[in-house]
């Protein structure tokens, strides 16, 4: 019995030391990665010893992580900073909801754009995915700063002004004088609360600063998921009308459809049904469609 069962031992060694081993390479890579902002895929298989098409499989799985975003012969790190806290909203049931908003805001920005990112959750999951285009992107966020920086086809501009530390977002009189300054084709914001008198944050010091974010810009376009809608907050940042477009998910109520539309509002939903979706639709929904939206 035990000559039979030894070649069975055998394989199941193998298998553990194989299954090690894929472990400890991804984790090498992921640490690469994070290190150098941008890898390119044969300096990772050189690196590691492996063929590239191993290497493309290792970040098929540090993509679906959150923490890269493969590009054309690379890779780029948009996971955590070691030195910047940003969001937790990964591991949050928003989450899908969130990337799925951010995979379709990016289909409103054309190569060469200027645009504005304030430092919302779902603004930086937009940022996640723009890493490699070549833009001139305004920001008053630190973690959208950070993680923007390490791309060569980026052109970045940082609001100055006082740091609020929870939100790691500049803000106050300096960075509202900056704003002032500044003309983008697209400014992009989260928002804490949508109802039919307009759009609200918690923070006051910061509407004030978006406030001046919506008068730099030609469009703004708002990204919030569908449980925002209904909510208010301590300060209004602007009214509906104020606003060109809405991207939300499809979990949101159809009667928000009329007030967005007699607003003069386009509504815009991403397809984030199942909660490790983030699947969009691929353009714009206008609001007289917003019904018949998948």
């Amino acid at each position: 019995m035990q000559e039979y069962l030894q070649p069975l031992k055998e394989i199941l060694l193998l298998a553990r030391s194989s299954i090690l081993s894929t472990d400890l390479r991804r984790e090498k890579l992921r640490e690469h990665v994070q290190a150098s902002g941008f890898a390119a895929l044969g300096e990772l298989a050189s690196m590691l010893g492996v063929s590239e098409s191993t290497i493309r499989r290792d970040l098929e799985t540090l993509e679906e992580a959150g923490q890269a975003r493969r590009t054309h012969g690379g890779v780029y790190w948009t996971g955590q900073s070691d030195t910047i806290g940003v969001f937790q909203s990964r591991h949050d049931d928003g989450w899908p909801r969130k990337q799925a908003i951010g995979t379709l805001a990016e289909t409103f920005i054309d190569d060469g754009d200027t645009i504005l990112l304030d430092g919302g959750s779902t603004v930086y999951e937009l940022a996640r995915r723009i890493i490699h285009r070549p833009l001139q992107v305004v920001t008053n966020s630190l973690p959208v700063a950070h993680l923007l920086s390490t791309s060569d086809s980026i052109d970045l501009i940082m609001i100055g002004g006082c740091v609020r530390g929870r939100t790691s977002v500049t803000i106050g009189p300096m960075a509202d004088a900056m704003l002032a300054d500044i003309n983008v084709s697209k400014t992009f914001l989260s928002v804490a609360g949508v109802t039919e008198r307009g759009f609200f944050n918690s923070d006051m010091m910061l509407v004030e600063s978006e406030k001046a974010m919506i008068a730099a810009a030609d469009q703004t376009i708002v990204l919030a998921d569908h449980t925002k809608f209904g909510k208010v907050s301590l300060s209004q940042i602007c009214r509906l009308q104020d606003v060109d477009r809405v991207v939300t998910d499809d979990g949101l109520d159809s009667q928000w459809k009329p007030w967005l539309e007699s607003s003069g509002v386009e509504l815009s939903l991403a397809i984030a049904t199942h909660p490790s979706s983030t699947t969009t639709n691929s353009s714009s929904i206008p609001s007289s469609q917003a019904d018949s939206a998948p």
